[in-house]
This record gives C-alpha cells, sequence and structure tokens, in this order.
C-alpha cells in the first residue's frame, strides 16, 4: 500500500480512538461533578486528592473547586511532563481540564443532597470510583493524586492504583478533621475513599487482581508494534519465533499479557500501526510476577520439600 493510502486508511482509526477517549472523559467528568457537587462538598467531606483540598478551600473562602483543581494540578503536570514526556501526559491534561470545568459547570444545576451523612459519603464514592475508573481505562488521570499515583506506579507496580490513592489521600482526610473541627467528617472521607478506590481496583482488575488478558500479535511490523506497547502501556512483550504451516515463511509471534482494561488500548496501538495484523485474545486465569500478583510462598510446604530433598540426599550417600 502507498505511504499517503496507508496514512489516509490510519486516520479514521485514530479519530474513533480519539472520540472514544473524549466520551469517557466527558462521562467521567460529569460523573465526577455529580459525585462533589451533590454529596460531598454539600456535606463537609473532603474525598482526598486536590478535589479534597480544592474542597476545603472551598469552605474556608468560596473559591470555585473546579478552577482550583486545576490550578494546583499546574506543578503536579510540571513532574509528570519531566517523568513521563508531553505525549505521555496529553490525555491526563485534557482530562484534567474536562474534569475540572466540569464540577463548576453543573455546580448551579445541582441539588445538593443533605441528608444522611453515611449515603452521602458511600454514593459520593461509588460516582467518584465510576468516574476515574472510566478516565483510567483511556490512559489517562485527572491529575491531582491520580497523577501522581499513576507516577509511583511506574516505580512500585505490585500495588494496585487504588491503594496509591489511599495512601496518598491520608494526609488530606487528616487535614480536613482540622479544617472542619469535626472528626466525624474525616471518618465520612475515610468510607467515601474507601468505596472509590475499591471501585476502582474491582472495574480496572476485576476482583482478582491475578487475573488478566494475554494478547498473541501476528504482523509483518511485530517490533514496531512491541515498542509502541512497551512504551505508552508499559507492559513486557515476548517474542516467539514461529513458521507458517501453509507459507512455510518464518516470522514473529508477540505475547503480552495485561490487565483487562488495558486491553483496549494495546488492540488500538496494534490496529494504528497494522490494520491487517492477526490478533488473539484470550483470559488469563492466573497472572503472577511483576505488575500483577505477587507469588505466594507457603513456608510449610518448603520446609516440607526441603525436608524431602535433604532425605534423599542422604539416601544417594549410602
Amino acid at each position: 500500500m502507498p505511504p499517503v493510502q496507508a496514512i489516509n486508511a490510519k486516520a479514521p482509526q485514530k479519530a474513533f480512538v480519539i472520540a472514544k477517549d473524549f466520551s469517557a472523559y466527558i462521562a467521567g467528568s460529569i460523573l465526577m461533578g455529580i459525585s462533589i457537587d451533590m454529596f460531598t462538598a454539600p456535606n463537609h467531606i473532603a474525598p482526598g486528592g486536590l478535589s479534597g483540598i480544592c474542597t476545603m478551600i472551598n469552605y474556608t473562602t468560596g473559591l470555585p473547586i473546579g478552577i482550583m483543581t486545576l490550578l494546583m494540578n499546574i506543578p503536579i503536570f510540571i513532574w509528570a511532563f519531566a517523568e513521563i514526556g508531553f505525549l505521555g501526559v496529553i490525555k491526563s491534561l485534557f482530562a484534567t481540564v474536562i474534569s475540572s470545568v466540569a464540577i463548576d459547570a453543573i455546580n448551579p444545576f445541582i441539588v445538593p443532597y443533605r441528608g444522611n451523612m453515611m449515603l452521602a459519603s458511600i454514593f459520593g464514592g461509588v460516582l467518584l470510583g465510576v468516574a476515574l475508573a472510566l478516565i483510567f481505562m483511556r490512559s489517562a488521570t485527572t491529575g491531582g493524586t491520580d497523577l501522581i499515583a499513576r507516577l509511583l506506579g511506574r516505580h512500585v507496580r505490585f500495588i494496585p492504583i487504588g491503594k496509591l490513592m489511599l495512601c496518598v489521600d491520608g494526609v488530606v482526610v487528616i487535614a480536613s478533621a482540622f479544617v472542619y473541627r469535626n472528626i466525624e467528617n474525616a471518618m465520612y472521607a475515610i468510607i467515601s475513599i474507601f468505596v472509590c478506590s475499591k471501585l476502582i481496583d474491582t472495574i480496572l482488575y476485576g476482583t482478582d487482581i491475578g487475573t488478566g488478558k494475554v494478547l498473541f500479535i501476528i504482523s509483518p511490523k511485530s517490533r514496531e508494534i512491541a515498542n509502541a506497547i512497551l512504551e505508552d502501556v508499559d507492559r513486557g512483550v515476548t517474542i516467539l519465533k514461529s513458521c507458517g504451516a501453509y507459507s512455510g515463511k518464518e516470522g514473529e509471534v508477540l505475547l503480552c499479557a495485561v490487565r483487562r482494561f488495558e486491553v483496549a488500548e494495546v488492540k488500538d496501538i496494534v490496529h494504528t500501526i497494522d490494520r491487517r495484523a492477526f490478533l488473539i485474545v484470550g483470559d488469563a486465569g492466573e497472572i503472577t510476577g511483576e505488575g500483577f500478583r505477587q507469588a505466594k510462598v507457603d513456608q510449610r510446604q518448603m520446609k516440607r520439600l526441603k525436608a524431602k530433598k535433604h532425605k534423599r540426599t542422604v539416601y544417594r550417600r549410602r
């Protein structure tokens, strides 16, 4: 295929990917705005992260939550630009701007819920968890501790994103007890953050963090695809030598294990580089290793195996 035709063929696919990205950002931003404007902010619940900090600033000064969130994200994005480059942060930048605007834009149309504090913390956490999961699924964040958790996750891969956010948000929760002068508000914030983080992990990783998907990719552009997966998805790729039974031609098959929410991104990468690539996606019942569940060693079983090995060694010497 001539270069010009190849570029024209890829254009609709890229447009479709961009449309899916922005649809997820908009939907997630609206849910985030409802969570904050309806449930958490009116009930003085600071649900962690920059949104929690800005909720407390709004309580003390009256400044808009969305605008303050956008301004406070500037230094974090500077760190992200230095860490992973402009292209690796551009999606998060768009998602952050959209979510910050949505928080303030929908506020006049939202009727605040000021009823049961427990219900407010739970439903606020549910909506926020779904919102963030939608945005995470399209390889973006809303800045703040979401982006910080992603950046830390590049160095501490064995801890799920939700748990990283839970650790970072602890400082905000403690501060909220002093700002609102009520320890119960901090306790409800903990409930909201816990619900949010659990929902994120369930949607992104499934009910078991040790499961995922395994992909087999066959393409003459296998090296280009492998490099793109390594850089954009940050997942390992194994190159297997292959030989076509019919054609007899030697080639390469890419093997890649990913989480469920990463499948769409890998498929987009593959079809953008080679729309005629042969792609197989299968279920992986259990995955252990870096980036997934860490293998657990049964100490009792290890002792029994060592004892058996010792007995065999002694018997052979006799």
